[in-house]
């Protein structure tokens, strides 16, 4: 019988010890839901990551709308000495605010369109003059705005600023440990396959690798290069392929000696081929476990990075950016730091008990 209907029976075995991994399946539906929350959450807050409201800093989280009584009086006077006023007096009827602006000099009427700029108010309209233009009465809506996990210092919707990073935490996981697969698929089953002299002379560049210091090797980039999303994942895919050339390697090495492997020989079948069609596709199982277990190891490695300040560069952000912003106000806004490490520890829990599954799934030794 083909290699390939053995590898197609192995892989419906596995998928079935998997659908019986309730940790493994629940661990995978609360990936799907963070990746669509990240990827189309961002359009259902009704805030933009980079709008700031001034007057709304450090909120804590809550279900309640702003701007509340607490935050509406100073909100008022800030736009009214904008505004060249004095606010006499403040009226609200429902959504609606009444406001008396006065001015010795006269209050100008195009200075007004400070209120909807704010994103706290809607579009003014003056419903009565006095003594000329030194009085104006101003009926102008307010917006009920929601921050359900607060705000950063400088007013932007934490939960927005959260589900954008998010993408880029989730963007650098998966690409950077693409890489580092491809990679280390191909090294490791040219390495254990070719064999002899060859093989220790790339295993020995392998161990050279790692034994460099990865912070250092970081910040080696930084100094020749300008800090970027791209040289963060060229960084971090140099040094994470090592792991799984290892494990190929490992695997390349028993393989080679199988029948169809001796049998593919006989016929004359080159070397790149063989390792294209019979190798790697046999090392599948070891690499699905240990590509997920990666995962986590590059998103928790861009985190550090970027909470170190060596990783994702303004104005993108990713989950270790906002950490790093949460434990310079931890004191006042602790909820700043609660809410990226929430999502970031969710994922990273997720992705390890998943891997866990699919261990336990490509084990031969289980039922």
């Amino acid at each position: 019988m083909s290699a390939d209907s053995a590898a197609t029976r192995s892989a419906r075995r596995t998928l079935g010890r998997l659908a019986r991994e309730r940790g493994a399946l629940t661990a995978l539906a609360v990936l799907i839901l963070i990746a669509l929350a990240c990827l189309i959450g961002p359009a259902l807050t009704g805030h933009d990551p980079e709008r700031a409201y001034p007057d709304l800093r450090q909120l804590p989280a809550g279900f309640g709308a702003q701007p509340d009584p607490a935050h509406l009086e100073p909100a008022l006077q800030r736009l009214a000495f904008r505004m060249r006023a004095k606010l006499d007096a403040v009226t609200r009827e429902g959504d609606t605010l009444h406001l008396t602006l006065g001015s010795d000099t006269g209050v100008d009427r195009r200075s007004l369109v400070y209120l909807p700029r704010s994103a706290l108010f809607g579009t003014p309209d003056v419903v009565e003059e006095r003594d000329g233009d030194r009085s104006l009465v101003v009926a102008v809506p307010v917006r009920r705005l929601h921050f359900l996990l607060g705000t950063d210092v400088q007013g932007r919707d934490l939960l927005t600023r959260c589900l954008v990073a998010g993408r880029i935490s989730l963007a650098i996981g998966l690409a950077a440990s693409l890489v580092a697969l491809l990679i280390g698929v191909a090294y490791g089953a040219t390495a254990g396959f070719v064999g002899g002299a060859f093989d220790a002379v790339m295993m020995r560049f392998v161990d050279v690798l790692y034994a460099l210091p990865f912070v250092f090797f970081v910040i080696l980039l930084l100094v020749f290069f300008r800090p970027s999303l791209l040289l963060m994942l060229v960084a971090i895919a140099a040094v994470e392929w090592l792991d799984m050339a290892r494990v190929v390697r490992a695997q390349t090495l028993s393989l080679r000696e199988r029948d169809f492997v001796r049998a593919a020989r006989a016929l004359g079948i080159g070397t790149p081929r063989i390792i294209l069609r019979h190798i790697v596709p046999n090392t599948l199982g070891p690499v699905v476990v240990t590509a997920t277990l990666l995962v986590p190891q590059v998103i928790l490695l861009e985190s550090f990075l970027s909470f170190l300040g060596l990783g994702v560069q303004e104005p993108q952000t990713s989950w270790g950016v906002l950490i790093a912003e949460g434990s310079r106000a931890i004191e006042a806004a602790p909820h700043m730091l609660a809410a990226p490490a929430l999502f970031l520890i969710t994922t990273l829990v997720a992705l390890n008990l998943l891997g866990d599954g699919l261990a336990d799934a490509l084990d031969t030794r289980a039922g």
